[in-house]
């Protein structure tokens, strides 16, 4: 297991508007939003028949919510190939679904105002359950197009072996 040391020096917690999210060993381009990485654990109820009138409690099954990532429509096909891997439309009687590698693991990476990497968590067994190609067009919005795709997990945890960065100083020009 890594050790930690404290940077003593920094007081402020990280930002949450630097980061990338990487996928067959290559960073995905122009992702601009990853919903929260999420767990709960459902709880158990039981008492035995001498115990006084209340309840124990204990943790039953741990579910990991569906992770969101967005980004600007563009013509990289990244979002769409994955999303074919489950369900390609037209693609013949039996090749509708890539069983074979429709699952890929993913890392989050988060990065400090240096652009120094200091958190990372991977994310395993990841699918796309739900894949969006397009926003709703509006003539009369401003907006960038966003493409859309959800992602459902087996589980996710921290890669301890990202050191918290020595964070850079600035010296006087003499």
């Amino acid at each position: 297991m890594a050790q930690f040391t404290v940077n003593a020096t920094r007081f402020d917690p990280y930002k949450n508007f630097k980061f990338r999210v990487k996928w067959d060993g290559r960073y995905v381009a122009g992702i601009s939003k990853v919903s929260a990485l999420k767990r709960s654990t459902e709880m158990v109820e039981h008492r035995e028949g001498g115990d006084p009138s209340t309840t124990r409690k204990s943790p039953g099954k741990t579910k990991y919510e569906a992770v969101t990532l967005e980004r600007g429509v563009t013509h990289d096909l990244e979002f769409e190939r994955w999303a074919n891997k489950v369900w390609n439309f037209g693609a013949g009687l039996g090749q509708e679904v890539s069983l074979k590698d429709f699952r890929k693991d993913i890392s989050i990476e988060v990065y400090n105002e240096a652009g120094q990497k200091v958190l990372a968590y991977n994310l395993f067994r990841c699918w796309v359950s739900e894949y969006q190609s397009l926003p709703d067009l509006d003539a009369s919005a401003n907006a960038i197009a966003i493409q859309t795709i959800k992602l459902e997990n087996e589980g996710w945890e921290r890669d301890l072996s990202v050191p918290e960065p020595s964070e850079p100083t600035f010296t006087e020009p003499a």
